[in-house]
């Protein structure tokens, strides 16, 4: 079968504290700190078979993520930007969805021929976390495309208890295209319904929500945020295109922050005639430029949820989240929780239109011409045809 692999040098940089374990494994806690000189190439390799657990799946769509964008990037001296962990080589690519070509022998969810999407977030279910609950944060986790095999590759095997069936949207999408790029979406939507709904804690109807990042996490936390009840939704961004993007997606109002003489938090003050945001999302990344709008603009008992990742720091004055008894929440994956049961069930009813996030398509053979293009920022979400 056909794979993008990604490969590069495993270089540590000189103040990088490496432990034991990441030299054992060849995986680094920090990506960014470690590998460097990255190279992609598509390969013809052999197509992965099944465990008795799991399914294989002939990939149909595979977006490419921001972490995709940042394994493809690197900073002046040659490493790459993705701060998450990372284990080279791989097939990168994660957020996908297929049709079911084999089963394992214990498997009885699904059957050859279903339409499936499936979660990036490899949570083992056995360790104290998983079984506890918060399977996001899995001890043993590994990230499909990341430090696992992922899905820009004719073919994947994912364990059954990472997918999901989308035979319902046929009910909804005429078209088979659209049934799997919608498909492929889920995985993004669910990053962001974890962060809004589950870490988060959700919002009461009315309230006013601001989304920092028009990025493909940040359009569909406008989408949810429209779909549960928000009175108000402000979107913040660097991008026109992605603005505009923002406002097809539900948010009223959308910003531009590459203003100098501009200041969200003053923006959000002034629309809520002094009241502020009742949650605020970050899915930008930025969290040095971001924080401090967003800290100077939150309503009593407010909300900020943290879900861009760079390994940066910020300032943030903590006496406001005492008088206002406001929260700051991290928040990872989208696996768990009903995410994708759910966001399955508002697709199909029509609530949760995902596709107007697509901006772009890219066959298999040109993908990488797909990630150059991801690096300028411009669209929503580029989507891969594999086949």
């Amino acid at each position: 079968m056909k794979a993008l692999v990604a490969s590069a040098q495993w270089a540590p940089r000189k103040d990088y504290p490496l432990t034991d374990k990441e030299i054992k494994a060849k995986r680094a806690n920090c990506g960014s700190q470690v590998w460097r000189s990255p190279v992609f190439e598509i390969k013809d390799i052999a197509a992965p078979d099944v465990g008795v657990d799991e399914v294989l799946i002939r990939v149909k769509r595979s977006g490419i993520c921001g972490s995709d964008t940042h394994l493809y990037e690197t900073d002046e001296e040659g490493y790459i930007i993705f701060s998450g962990p990372v284990k080279l080589p791989c097939i990168i690519g994660h957020e996908y969805s297929g049709i079911v070509e084999k089963t394992g022998r214990s498997v009885y969810n699904f059957n050859i021929g279903d339409k499936v999407a499936a979660e990036s977030i490899l949570w083992c279910g056995v360790c104290t976390t998983c079984r506890s609950g918060a399977v996001n944060q899995c001890e043993r986790v590994e990230l499909a495309g990341i430090t696992s095999h992922g899905a820009f590759a004719e073919y994947i095997v994912a364990k059954e208890r990472h997918c999901w069936n989308i035979n319902d949207f046929t009910d909804i999408y005429s078209d088979e295209n659209d049934l799997f790029d919608a498909g492929a979406l889920i995985e993004p939507a669910g990053c962001a319904y974890n962060g809004i709904f589950i870490s988060g804690g959700g919002f009461n109807p009315g309230a006013v929500v601001t989304v920092f990042g028009a990025g493909p996490i940040g359009l569909a936390a406008v989408g949810l945020a429209r779909t549960a009840g928000a009175s108000l939704i402000i979107a913040f961004d660097l991008i026109e295109q992605r603005l505009d993007i923002a406002k097809k997606m539900g948010a009223d109002l959308a910003f531009n922050l590459s203003r100098s003489d501009f200041s969200a938090g003053e923006e959000i003050l002034g629309l809520t005639k002094g009241r502020g945001a009742d949650l605020q999302v970050e899915a930008a990344g930025d969290a040095r430029s971001t924080i401090p709008e967003m800290e100077k603009s939150l309503a009593p008992n407010g909300k900020i949820v943290y879900l861009g990742r760079a390994a940066t720091s910020s300032k943030m004055h903590l006496n406001p989240l005492v008088s206002g008894a406001n929260k700051l929440i991290g928040s990872r994956g989208h696996s768990g929780y009903g995410i994708y049961h759910n966001i399955i069930k508002l697709i199909s009813s029509g609530r949760l239109d995902l596709g107007q996030i697509i901006t772009s398509h890219f066959s298999f053979d040109d993908l990488q011409e797909g990630l150059k293009k991801s690096s300028d920022r411009s669209d929503g979400k580029i989507m891969i045809d594999i086949s």
